[in-house]
This record gives structure tokens, C-alpha cells and sequence, in this order.
């Protein structure tokens, strides 16, 4: 039952994507085998091969993607063989501590997100006797992979995979920073910083929200008017010009929410999104930075003096199981805008092409389209 899977995967770090045959095991207890249509190139996956995210290699890369059950593991029950998923590239098994009270987005079967062992400390993926993590213990950017049932949410029929493989990552976790870990009210000034694939939809949740100003610092032109597409009321090449503004539109009272979503997260950026925000405002921080640089470095006071809030979210504190769902919904009745977000389009065979468009600032989020 073993089959060969052609997959992109980084072998060590400051080395680009490497395509590659693999050998995939068969499913085992609770596990789903999985075909994949659709994979995103989420900027999470580019930290591997810059050396900025402490992972097991070898690693097969990709944590957003969806696509069809092709068979199952014993005492499987959330999904069958056929059934289209999406993959949350955070499980959700239901039953732990997190998962009990609310909190899908730190389910304790993520655990093993940076190797990509399965719970009984073996793997998947295979080639020439070494054994190969999936990134999140997916692995989407190969043409088949061996998933955990808690991973998979029904894609019904009338959603297309790429956009299915969008919403299990970069849309809650964009999304579910505003509306979850922010908590944008209505008539709120929200700042963010970062208009790519997540914080385009940080735009759109603060706008269905209903905030009243939506600002928008990036220096990319390409991206500071698509935000405009997806709600955003300003925009600003810099923390400079989108400071002053919102000194001046609120008369003083500076932001209630700052919201960080750069594909880097930098010193810089922290610090200006302390000083935008106001009296009782909030920071969230949804980006990650170098591995050996400190992103957070101010004095207490900055916090203390003006009773700000400064905290990190995970996954947008969203819970997949009910948010996904959602989402989805309102992608239907025209309220959340995903097909916006696929830039371009892009076969296993230029991956790397993909990540090179996305730093040179040409995308919001590109998309692999698996070929079988």
C-alpha cells in the first residue's frame, strides 16, 4: 500500500525548494491518506528555507492545502475515502484541554508542527532509508501526504480547492486576528501593518467588524491597493505617514487596535505599533521574525503608562471546526472576498518561482495546483 509522491522539500536551510520522489506509507490509526489539488504558498513555509524557523529537516514543505480522501486508517470517523477536505493546518480533535474550552487553534495533536512526527514517533514519508516530516504534519506541497483525521474539515462541493486550501491558514489566521484576538468593535481605528496574505484579511475582518478606519501601512504599492479591494479605508507606505494620520483623524486619541501581519515581524514594527495605539489600545502580533533577532524590545513604561495590551495570536484564535464553516459562508454570500486573494497560479515544478514572486511583492497569495 506504500505509493510514490512527487513533493517539494527543503533539505537544510538557505537552499531553495528541491522536488523530489518520495515513498508514502499507508494510513495507520486515526490517520487519513490524501490526495491533494491544491496547495498555498504561505510565507510560513519561506522561513524554512531562510533558516528562520526551527524545524526538523528533511522537511516536506506546505501547511495550507486541500484536496480528496483517497483511503483511511483504522478506527477513522471524522471524514471517509472521497470525501473533498480541507486540511487546518492546526488540528482539532475535540477532546483536549485546549480544544475543550474553546481554544481549537492550540489543540495539543499540533504538537508536533516542526518535525512532522506522527503521535507514535515515526513518519510518512520516505526516500533512501530517511525519514521525511510533512511541515505541521501535512506536508501539502506534496501530490499525496498522510494527514491526522483532527486536520480534516469537509470542503463542500461548491468551493473550489484553492480557495478551500486558503481558508486553513492565511484566512482565519488574517481574519480571526481582528475579529477574535483583536476584538475590533465598531467605529474603531485599527491599524496593520502588512497587507499579504494574512494581514489582507486582518483588512477584511476589521472591516466586516465594522471599524471605522481601516489603515494600512506597506511599503509594496501592488498591496496597499489591493487592501483598498478588501477594506481598507487608508493606506501607507510607511509607519511614519499612517502615524501621523491617525494622530490627526482621531484628534489625538491615537488607534484602538494595532494589528502586526508582515512577512517578517521587525523591532521597527512592534515599536510603531505600540506608539499608534492609544489609551486601553491593543497590539497583536501575528507575524514571526528572524530566528536571531528580538522583535519585542521596549520599556515597560510604553505599556504601563497607557494601559496598552500587547499579545501574540495563534491561528487567529480561531476554532476550525466552527470557523472554517463560517467563513466559508460568508465567501458564499459575497461578504468575504477569497478569489482576490490568489494572485497567481503555479505547478509543484515553481515553488520556488512562487516564493520569489512573493518577495518581490507581486502577490497576495499564490496558489500550487497539484497535477496527477
Amino acid at each position: 500500500m506504500t505509493i510514490t509522491t512527487r513533493a517539494a522539500i527543503a533539505r537544510a536551510p538557505h537552499r531553495p525548494w528541491e522536488i523530489t520522489e518520495l515513498q508514502l506509507d499507508e494510513p495507520k490509526a486515526h490517520e487519513v491518506r490524501v490526495k491533494f489539488h491544491a496547495a498555498g504558498l504561505c510565507h510560513s513555509d519561506d522561513h524554512i528555507t531562510k533558516g528562520d524557523a526551527p524545524v526538523r529537516l528533511p522537511i516536506v514543505g506546505g501547511h495550507e492545502g486541500a484536496g480528496v480522501v483517497e483511503s483511511v486508517g483504522p478506527h477513522v470517523t471524522r471524514v471517509k475515502p472521497g470525501d473533498r477536505i480541507v486540511c487546518s493546518y492546526i488540528p482539532a480533535c475535540g477532546k483536549c484541554r485546549p480544544c475543550s474550552t474553546g481554544h481549537q487553534n492550540m489543540c495539543d495533536e499540533g504538537k508536533n508542527a516542526s518535525t512532522g512526527m506522527f503521535a507514535d514517533g515515526t513518519f510518512r514519508f520516505h526516500a533512501d532509508g530517511e525519514d521525511f516530516g510533512g511541515f505541521c504534519t501535512l506536508g501539502t506541497f506534496s501530490q499525496y501526504a498522510v494527514v491526522s483525521e483532527w486536520a480534516c474539515l469537509r470542503l463542500p462541493e461548491d468551493i473550489p480547492f484553492e480557495i478551500g486550501a486558503l481558508v486553513g491558514c492565511g484566512v482565519p489566521t488574517g481574519w480571526g486576528s481582528a475579529v477574535h484576538a483583536a476584538g475590533v468593535r465598531a467605529g474603531e481605528t485599527v491599524v496593520i501593518y502588512g497587507a499579504g496574505g494574512v494581514g489582507s484579511n486582518a483588512v477584511q475582518g476589521a472591516r466586516y467588524a465594522g471599524a471605522k478606519n481601516v489603515v494600512v501601512v506597506d511599503p509594496v504599492e501592488f498591496k496597499r491597493d489591493m487592501a483598498k479591494v478588501f477594506g481598507a479605508t487608508h493606506t501607507f507606505a510607511t509607519a511614519k505617514e499612517a502615524h501621523d494620520f491617525v494622530v490627526e483623524t482621531t484628534w489625538g486619541q491615537l488607534a484602538d487596535h494595532a494589528i502586526c501581519t508582515p512577512g517578517v515581524l521587525t523591532e521597527e514594527i512592534v515599536n510603531a505599533a505600540v506608539q499608534v495605539t492609544g489609551k486601553g489600545g491593543k497590539v497583536t502580533v501575528t507575524a514571526v521574525g528572524k530566528i536571531d533577532e528580538h522583535a519585542v524590545h521596549f520599556p515597560a513604561g510604553m505599556l504601563i503608562g497607557y494601559q496598552r495590551q500587547l499579545r501574540g495570536a495563534l491561528f487567529g484564535d480561531s476554532n476550525p471546526l466552527y470557523d472554517v464553516p463560517r467563513l466559508l459562508g460568508l465567501y458564499r454570500s459575497g461578504d468575504l472576498k477569497l478569489d482576490e486573494l490568489i494572485t497567481r497560479r503555479y505547478s509543484l515544478d515553481e515553488v520556488n518561482d512562487g516564493y520569489q514572486d512573493m518577495l518581490d511583492g507581486k502577490n497576495i497569495r499564490g496558489v500550487i495546483v497539484h497535477e496527477h
